[in-house]
């Protein structure tokens, strides 16, 4: 059974991001994928040192000392298809998120690419405006890393302040839907399974 696993980068667990998340996940469930979604909130992630350790070492790690990113990059390495969510702040995604994709990206490339030709999607939640630099900034990682982008009918956003706000944006609920079954289809193709 293919695995998909899913990075909520909100420094609030079950918040917004993580609902527009597992709305995705469902979907991806619902057509017989295993999910996960592993919450970053309240995690001692650091950014990334530029120390190169990686890049000497190349043992699919980083050396620093372990904050639960080589967790993250075993995750992502054993998954067919990974999700990155992040809530809107100062229009880009949050010091959690960028950690994660800055370091594993980083550890991905210092090993000849450990997460090429998976399929990678960013999701965003958002109180009113930069949501898509924050969006723009995930993709970034997945296009550098090599991996398949499925898209949706609309930008993966959604809308909402207050936790379970997001809940009350129809498109971008459905939106979320949408993407759990093109990213299935995707899948599917990639790995010459049935799909819808």
């Amino acid at each position: 059974m293919l695995k998909i696993t899913a990075f909520n980068g909100s420094a609030r667990k079950d918040g917004n991001t993580a609902i527009l998340l597992n709305a995705a996940l469902a979907e991806l469930k619902a057509q017989g994928f295993e999910t996960e979604l592993v919450q970053l909130a309240g995690k001692p992630l650091r950014g990334c040192m530029a120390c190169n350790g990686c890049f000497k070492n190349k043992d699919k790690k980083c050396v620093q000392p372990d904050d639960g990113l080589n967790g993250y990059i075993e995750k992502m390495s054993a998954s067919a298809g990974v999700l990155i969510g992040s809530p809107t702040y100062f229009a880009d995604v949050s010091s959690e998120t960028k950690a994660l994709i800055d370091r594993a990206g980083y550890v991905s490339m210092a090993n000849g690419g450990l997460f090429r030709r998976k399929a990678g999607a960013a999701v965003v939640a958002v109180r009113r405006g930069g949501a898509i630099h924050a969006f723009d900034t995930i993709n970034h990682f997945f296009t550098i890393n090599q991996m398949m982008i499925p898209g949706s009918n609309y930008w993966n956003v959604g809308v909402g302040r207050v936790i379970g706000e997001v809940e009350n944006d129809k498109e971008g609920m459905t939106t979320m839907k949408v993407l759990g079954e093109n990213m299935a289809w995707l899948l599917s193709k990639l790995h010459g399974l049935p799909g819808k």
